[in-house]
């Protein structure tokens, strides 16, 4: 079944979708039980006996397959991609608070398996329609020694797999840990990063012990974590759809070199508030889908990263016309900084300016009333008459009733809200989190989250919840290693707020390597220039040649290319909006020049190539001048693109 447009019929998380209504809208295959026993069709019911029983669910391209099996009692899967291993044969299961451990001993009772083809398409994104096309299997089991009911559901797509758990009884239960295990091949290395460090590729069962007394403790890393194999294939296990749940790391295994497997966090990120060892939830549950995004090369893997949209709850809104992706200026705590603000936002093409942390004092006090440097009202009515919005930074201990505070400020005519220093992790914080983007789209406000909170996918169910960090950010002057790694780590897991620091003299990269990043990564809404503070900086444009492409990038996208890439290396990215594509390329510390075929482009037309590129390096990466040039260009040029170290290139192809 095919649907041109729309979003698709998906279970929200903690309901679990009835089987026939899907085997309605798709297509039934039959199903493989090991031990010999063949049954076909929605529903088969296995049995008894069948103690070692497993099935395959394989994506529509045919090579990606999904094994579920059942050994000794004892739940397992595995995942190959092209015929080569992906995950080995790995534990599956949930520990419950009273010692029963579903997952080490259970028959299969019955199995359903359908294959789901629709499209859909996104208040906005990397590309205006999305594919979601996928073959499932669905385990119905059940404990042998406390009799309860679960399911595992288990998705094959071509962009890589899923799988989650639903509790099938109804009343409550509470979940103490959860079995997912992560078994690579040997000789892989995991790019592993904790909090807002640098990642570090390393081992499985290498990662470091981290923490503090008021943190979780162990050798555990966060999620997007991304694998390289040895095969050449590239992973990245993300998460979606996490709602009631606490968030998921990863923790290496004693004696097992090659496994990760998943930690439930107990405490929040940053330490504060209370800790939850347990997390009780009312049944039928579905948990967090589990995802690995997978790529035969690296840049297949970028290009693959909706598979985390499509696993999350489809779009909650009914009214979405008010949300507008865009570019943001920071402005000093000054209502003249603010006006001179939104001239350059205007002059610049940028769709917001920012009130950053101070506006109203102390950053623990409430959040209600501006400092008296700041004539919010005027600088408001201002923007707004100039088509600027003004957005707000809040730290989330300055929230309290945020139902109060998002009402005030859309009383104000605020456009979004950016909350500081979130404390992501226990089952509360994600309620906590999930229930502040409801109710800033309840007031019609975009939100930002900052700080340690980590994507799941709810951009596609409050698409106002419009970007996040969750890294290592740019305002820290990471490496130019660290800036093309973050492509095929972080970004896969969902929209990124990198702010971009063009033209700043602590730069460990080329500024043309800055431009890039407009293009590179998803950030839908984008931060510029976010060391400058006073826009007389740019009063003399032809010293920047720079902002022309920042004036002209768009945030969001009609199509996405990935065009090169090699983790912590190399990145070429083409995006379209409209007629025009928009090019970022950019590399690490080493110079190099990427030669692009230009086949993505229509064939038949011309284009004009505006190509801002390294000039002759100078004596550190930010020295070195942007060069623009312009050439004709069809879908049969190949551009050689050269960088300097830690360069880039930033190229506008629009039809002649």
């Amino acid at each position: 079944m095919m649907r041109s447009a729309g979003e698709q019929e998906e279970p929200h998380v903690g309901s679990v979708e009835d089987p026939a209504t899907v085997s309605r809208r798709g297509m039934l295959k039959g199903v493989i039980i090991a031990a010999g026993t063949a049954a076909a069709g929605m529903g088969a019911t296995w049995p008894a006996y069948a103690a070692d029983a497993s099935v395959r669910a394989t994506s529509p391209d045919g090579r990606t397959v999904l094994t579920l099996s059942v050994v000794g009692g004892a739940l397992q899967w595995s995942v190959l991609r092209s015929g080569t291993t992906v995950i080995a044969t790995s534990p599956l299961g949930l520990r419950l608070s009273n010692g029963t451990t579903l997952g080490s001993n259970v028959t299969v009772t019955q199995n359903q398996h359908w294959t789901t083809n629709t499209t859909w398409n996104p208040v906005y994104g990397r590309n205006s329609t999305v594919t979601d096309n996928y073959q499932e299997q669905r385990w119905n089991l059940q404990d042998t020694v406390s009799g309860v009911r679960f399911s595992v559901q288990a998705r094959a797509y071509n962009a890589g797999v899923a799988l989650r758990y639903v509790l099938l009884d109804t009343g409550t239960a509470t979940i103490s840990d959860e079995l997912t295990t992560f078994t690579f091949p040997d000789r892989t290395l995991v790019y592993s990063a904790r909090d807002e460090a640098d990642y570090v590729p390393l081992a499985p069962g290498s990662i470091p012990v981290t923490g503090t007394s008021g943190t979780d403790n162990g050798p555990l890393t966060d999620l997007p974590l991304t694998a390289t194999l040895p095969s050449g294939v590239i992973a990245c296990v993300c998460e979606s759809s996490r709602v009631n749940f606490p968030r998921m790391m990863l923790s290496s295994v004693s004696g097992q070199p090659n496994a990760l497997s998943a930690f439930l966090m107990e405490h929040t990120a940053r330490g504060s508030g209370p800790v939850a060892t347990t997390s009780t939830v009312t049944t039928p549950f579905a948990t967090p889908w589990r995802a690995v995004v997978i790529g035969s090369t690296h840049a297949e893997l970028v290009d693959n990263a909706e598979l985390v949209l499509n696993l999350a709850p489809p779009n909650a809104l009914a009214d979405t016309s008010w949300i507008k992706p865009g570019k943001v200026f920071r402005c000093e705590l000054t209502t003249d900084a603010g006006i001179q603000g939104v001239d350059f936002a205007v002059a610049r093409g940028l769709q917001y300016i920012e009130y950053d942390g101070g506006w109203y004092g102390p950053v623990t006090s409430p959040a209600r009333q501006p400092i008296p440097e700041i004539d919010l009202p005027s600088v408001v009515s201002y923007a707004t008459d100039h088509g600027i919005g003004v957005i707000l930074y809040v730290d989330r201990s300055a929230v309290g009733d945020a139902d109060s505070l998002f009402a005030l400020y859309k009383s104000w005519g605020i456009a979004g809200v950016k909350l500081g220093f979130i404390l992501d992790g226990t089952q509360a914080m994600t309620n906590q989190i999930t229930g502040w983007a409801k109710t800033a789209a309840k007031y019609q406000l975009l939100i930002d989250m900052h700080d340690d909170v980590r994507p799941f996918g709810y951009e596609r169910t409050y698409p106002n919840w419009i970007s996040l960090e969750g890294v290592r950010g740019n305002e820290n002057f990471p490496t130019a290693t660290h800036n093309v790694t973050l492509p095929f780590a972080r970004n896969i897991g969902g929209p990124l707020d990198y702010t971009i620091c063009y033209g700043q003299s602590r730069n460990k990269t080329t500024n043309a390597h800055q431009m890039a990043m407009a293009a590179v990564y998803y950030q839908p809404l984008n931060f510029l220039f976010w060391y400058d503070k006073q826009t007389s900086k740019y009063a003399n444009p032809a010293n920047w040649p720079g902002l022309p492409w920042f004036n002209a990038v768009p945030t969001t996208w009609d199509v996405s290319r990935t065009l090169a890439g090699s983790i912590g290396q190399f990145v070429a990215v083409a995006r379209r909006r409209g007629t025009t594509w928009y090019l970022g390329a950019m590399t690490n510390e080493t110079a190099r020049t990427l030669s692009l075929p230009l086949s993505f482009l229509d064939s038949g037309v011309s284009y004009t190539a505006t190509v801002c590129a390294d000039g002759t390096p100078g004596t550190s990466p930010y020295q070195t001048p942007v060069v623009v040039s312009t050439r004709t260009v069809t879908s049969a040029t190949t551009l050689d693109v050269a960088m300097a170290p830690a360069g880039g290139q930033a190229i506008i192809l629009k039809p002649s």
